[in-house]
């Protein structure tokens, strides 16, 4: 990953320089984040000017920048991270620094030379918790607190294989809880992903979700003790992780366009903290959910729907998973035949561009290369306002050029999000669809009419990127 400080950020957005040094001349700068990290940097500048350091390179921030995403398009690493919110918004900021994430990047704890952090992850099968068109607070309180209490259990009874993972976990009790099914969600409620409808849902879900986490942490505390470096902590502060943004405002002097809205009361919960204080230092973070959700038969924690019909392979043998909602809905309006079929299975699941499907049906069985990046940005930053830790967010891309790349990731920067994970592109070129007996009929438009055609006799146009580390390209200016 790149871990990137906000002054960086700020250079790309205003036009300016960057200047590059040896490590082994600013080695502080590893452990400074905000205010702190601005003025050195800007002092090591200015003996660059004075000709007090000898080894410095001085590049345009925009092409360095550009350089990162043309990395990040051809092989979906190094993961875009920002090292200042991480460590501005971090609870536990009075004991450390937060030098990474994980490698699912949803994890951003302390590490110094005597602990290497450690954390436990659980998830929330969001969409069991549905009822009536919303999420039913009880029960979900009930789950979180059992859920907490069995993370919290962890901690005492895990294995740890090295002496600093041990002292770091007994010391600060970080658990991670995030969810599972926010996909399932939304077609449950006939919300498409690609709507302001979608992210007001993760905005109010993961207000729910982390405001029982954080009451479950007091009453843990209460009963069992805080943990051990509670004292000096955000939380003991009185600052609560959507307090944090006006930390973060204030640091980085402007970029920050989150919004600010809440639904629950968040009074009694302060008063409670400030009584009884926490058990643990973190508590929630969004982690990748692939098996355990593939195990429970929802979608992985909060990604939109990849396809509507795959193929998915493991030890016992290769399964056809077609999205069940969507089946449903088609059989409700009498349009699963042979011909869907075909036509689910021409064009990988997608129901774009079948045209007997009508718009409302297609806009919410979108699949995540046909929803906008930009709607994945908004919904996580409305999650990340109440999120103590971070995300894994995958970001979904057809038709990449460095314009869509630039704008996505300058937003999610700017939505106040700590990290992402990996960006997912299409290929180029794709296998051509043949069937086994022939003859299969598929139902698509042709100039505003409806033809049947055979199953591979659709030719794909030939589709051109442009390179985006290319200053002459029209698309990355």
């Amino acid at each position: 990953a790149n871990w990137i400080p906000d002054l960086f950020m700020k250079r790309v957005m205003e036009g300016g320089e960057w200047t590059l040094f040896s490590p082994g001349d600013v080695k502080d700068l590893h452990d400074k984040f905000g205010k702190d990290f601005e003025r050195a940097y800007l002092s090591y500048e200015a003996k660059t000017a004075r000709g007090e350091l000898k080894l410095f390179k001085k590049v345009p921030a925009t092409n360095l920048w550009r350089k990162m995403l043309s990395m990040l398009f051809e092989t979906g690493h190094p993961w875009v991270t920002f090292k200042d919110p991480c460590n501005i918004r971090n609870p536990q900021q009075h004991v450390g620094v937060v030098h990474s994430s994980n490698l699912c990047t949803e994890i951003t704890l302390n590490t110094n030379d005597s602990e290497i952090a450690v954390c436990n992850l659980g998830s929330v099968n969001l969409v069991a918790h549905l009822k009536d068109g919303k999420l039913d607070f009880d029960k979900l309180g009930r789950t979180i607190r059992t859920a907490m209490r069995m993370l919290d259990n962890v901690i005492d009874i895990n294995f740890y294989p090295v002496a600093k993972a041990r002292n770091s976990n007994l010391k600060h009790r970080p658990v991670g809880l995030g969810i599972m099914g926010f996909q399932d969600c939304l077609h449950e409620l006939r919300i498409p992903y690609a709507s302001e409808k979608a992210v007001a849902f993760a905005d109010t879900s993961m207000e729910e979700v982390c405001y029982q986490a954080y009451w479950a942490s007091t009453e843990l505390a209460e009963e069992r003790g805080r943990y051990s470096t509670y004292k000096g902590s955000l939380w003991d502060r009185g600052i609560l992780p959507q307090d944090s943004i006006d930390l973060l405002a204030e640091e980085r002097g402007g970029y920050v366009e989150v919004d600010r809205s809440a639904a629950l009361d968040w009074t009694a919960l302060r008063q409670r903290i400030k009584q009884f204080g926490m058990r643990n230092s973190n508590c929630v973070a969004i982690a990748p959910t692939a098996t355990i959700a593939n195990i429970i038969g929802v979608s992985a924690c909060i990604e939109p729907t990849f396809q509507n019909l795959f193929v998915k392979s493991n030890l016992s043998g290769e399964f056809t998973v077609v999205n069940d909602y969507m089946v449903r809905d088609l059989k409700r309006n009498n349009l699963w035949d042979p011909v869907m079929v075909s036509d689910l299975k021409y064009f990988d699941g997608s129901l774009a561009k079948v045209d007997r499907v009508p718009q409302e049906m297609r806009d919410l069985y979108a699949t995540a290369f046909e929803v906008d990046a930009k709607w994945i940005v908004e919904a996580a930053s409305r999650r990340q306002k109440w999120i103590d830790q971070a995300q894994s967010l995958n970001i979904y891309m057809s038709g990449a050029s460095g314009k869509k790349l630039d704008d996505t990731y300058k937003l999610a920067w700017v939505r106040g999000l700590k990290t992402t994970y990996y960006l997912r592109t299409l290929a180029a070129t794709s296998a051509e669809k043949s069937t086994g007996r022939g003859g299969e009929l598929n139902s698509v438009a042709i100039d505003g009419g409806v033809s049947a055609l055979a199953g591979n006799s659709i030719s794909e146009p030939e589709v051109k990127f442009c390179a985006i580390d290319d200053p002459e390209c029209e698309a990355c200016q």
